[in-house]
């Protein structure tokens, strides 16, 4: 089992590990009954995850004489709103939840960004463990205690940092993950190359089978790579005032897709589409050479990820989304450009006539 320890700094309560290994479940829950974190547990999990993961966990965790409760809820990003978390707040206080109890997340990115959401919130913050189950979870949302929900208005506009105890990866939750799910999680593995390890895109390309067939043990070793390169910008940039932003690449157009789209496009596929959207316009103003943009562009396609934009959504919907990006600053929306794969930085500003010409070029080819 891979650990790596993310120091935050002056705030070592704060600090925690990521345990990352196939079939883990019985090694993670010693931990938690080790540190004795709460005195009662809560897992909140989707509906489709509390049927397919959460009697197993549970189970594991009364061998190990730890007090659990399952709380869950519909499934999918439209559950990512304030009456889900009012509704698990009411949930909490019927089944007596206090100060010594603590939430334990058992899923993807939504339900990770909702429970520590409301650990944050419940009697002004209570601890938060994280199982992620999708790809995507794992390499990202679990790091970085960012929790949020959605709004009419766009992603994540309303939310808080709040760290979590431990992470715990067990990588067997692959083996029944959706492909669509899996797709998500292979477009952000995508962009941790793209932002910082030349050598993890030259990893991925020559391994393209065994990221098709779910190799485990190989998987673990990226999944390690993608953590161990999060964890590093967290540990920099605990609350996103610099660094951190880097890891937004391709979101900001991917955010204005799937809010457009009232959430039907999946994260991956908006965030696929939002990266070849950062590529074009860092080549567009000339950031980016010619060579590295079509070194790029081949990257994504040969991972199998989207790169245009459905000719049926209108351009000036998603233009009127990323002026509602809560990254704005200003009239300026700031894009994580690049000036070669492993070297990203944020722009003080795109204008709008090259965003209109980057969205309508990946509309028409």
């Amino acid at each position: 089992m891979n650990k790596l320890k993310v120091n935050l700094d002056r705030k070592q309560i704060n600090s925690y590990d990521i345990h990352i290994g196939e079939d883990i479940l019985d090694r993670s829950v010693l931990i938690m009954a080790k540190n004795n974190w709460a005195k009662r547990y809560f897992v909140i999990a989707d509906e489709n995850v509390a049927a397919l993961h959460g009697g197993l966990l549970c189970e594991t965790m009364k061998r190990s004489d730890l007090k659990v409760d399952t709380i869950d809820f519909p499934a999918g990003e439209k559950s990512k709103s304030f009456s889900t978390c009012l509704e698990i707040a009411e949930k909490l206080a019927a089944l007596g939840a206090d100060r010594t109890s603590a939430l334990v997340a058992l899923g993807g990115g939504v339900t990770g960004d909702i429970a520590g959401l409301m650990a944050s919130l419940y009697m002004r913050g209570i601890p938060c463990i994280h199982f992620p189950t999708t790809l995507l979870a794992q390499i990202d949302s679990c790091i970085g205690g960012k929790t949020g929900v959605d709004t009419a208005a766009g992603k994540n506009l309303i939310g808080t940092f709040h760290q979590p105890k431990a992470v715990f990866i067990d990588t067997a939750f692959l083996r029944t993950l959706p492909d669509r799910e899996f797709r998500n999680g292979l477009a952000e593995m995508v962009k941790y190359a793209l932002i910082e390890s030349p050598e993890l895109a030259t990893l991925m390309e020559a391994n393209v089978e065994k990221l098709r067939n779910r190799d485990l043990s190989f998987l673990e070793g990226l999944i390690a790579s993608c953590c161990r390169i999060k964890k590093n910008i967290v540990e920099i940039d605990e609350k996103e005032t610099g660094l951190r932003r880097i890891l937004n690449f391709g979101h900001t157009v991917g955010h204005a897709l799937e809010a457009e789209s009232d959430y039907a496009i999946p994260h991956g596929d908006a965030v696929s589409v939002g990266m070849a959207a950062a590529t074009r316009i860092s080549q567009r103003l000339n950031y980016l050479s010619n060579e590295d943009a079509d070194r790029i562009t081949s990257f994504i396609r040969n991972m199998g990820l989207v790169e245009r934009i459905d000719p049926g959504v209108k351009t000036d919907a998603i233009l009127a989304r990323l002026k509602m990006d809560k990254k704005k600053q200003g009239e300026n929306i700031h894009f994580v450009l690049l000036k070669k794969m492993g070297m990203p930085f944020v722009n003080g500003g795109v204008p709008e006539p090259v965003v209109r010409e980057t969205i309508e070029g990946l509309k028409h080819g």
